[in-house]
């Protein structure tokens, strides 16, 4: 006979299974923006305050030429495709380690929800949409974590959400 704690005790483990293989996968990033260098970017942007009306800064900006291909920084799953007020033409992609890749501003989404992409596949091009309108074209990078790493956190403004951005600065060199 099957009873609700087989149940929830067979989900528990499964979620946990699930959890433990997202982490177990390894992670590599690259960087987003076809032909840029760490020199297309200003590393003292990440958590830079103060930023528009979402107060700190929790990404970096690669600037380039408008219409340049944006690719995956890693593999993964589009959990976004879309418009977003800010963002213009964004895209989120679920790659390993629970962490959620942030590519904002771009001129053109070439993939759509649901899609598995692979590291360095094309899923953009640069551009200036949202509240980058009318600046100098770029893809806003950041990376979530979906888990928080407590140790992260800070007393500085928005400091506690440093628990769930990681500097995408530090990942990419």
């Amino acid at each position: 006979m099957i009873t609700f704690s087989k149940v929830f005790k067979f989900g528990a483990i499964g979620v946990g299974a699930l959890l433990l293989i997202g982490f177990l996968i390894p992670e590599q990033i690259i960087i987003p923006v076809k032909g840029a260098t760490n020199k297309d970017w200003n590393s003292d942007t990440f958590w830079y305050e103060p930023w528009g009306s979402s107060g700190v800064h929790k990404g970096i900006d690669i600037f380039g030429t408008k219409g340049t291909s944006v690719v995956a920084a890693t593999s993964g799953v589009v959990i976004f495709s879309g418009q977003l007020e800010k963002g213009g033409n964004a895209i989120a992609i679920l790659g390993p380690k629970w962490r959620i890749h942030y590519f904002a501003h771009l001129a053109k989404n070439s993939v759509a929800f649901g899609d598995f992409v692979t590291i360095n596949e094309q899923i953009g091009t640069l551009g200036d949409t949202g509240n980058a309108a009318g600046k100098q074209p770029h893809v806003h990078y950041s990376i979530l974590s979906i888990i928080p790493i407590p140790w992260l956190a800070t007393t500085e403004r928005q400091g506690w959400k440093k628990m769930f951005f990681l500097s995408p600065h530090k990942k990419l060199m």
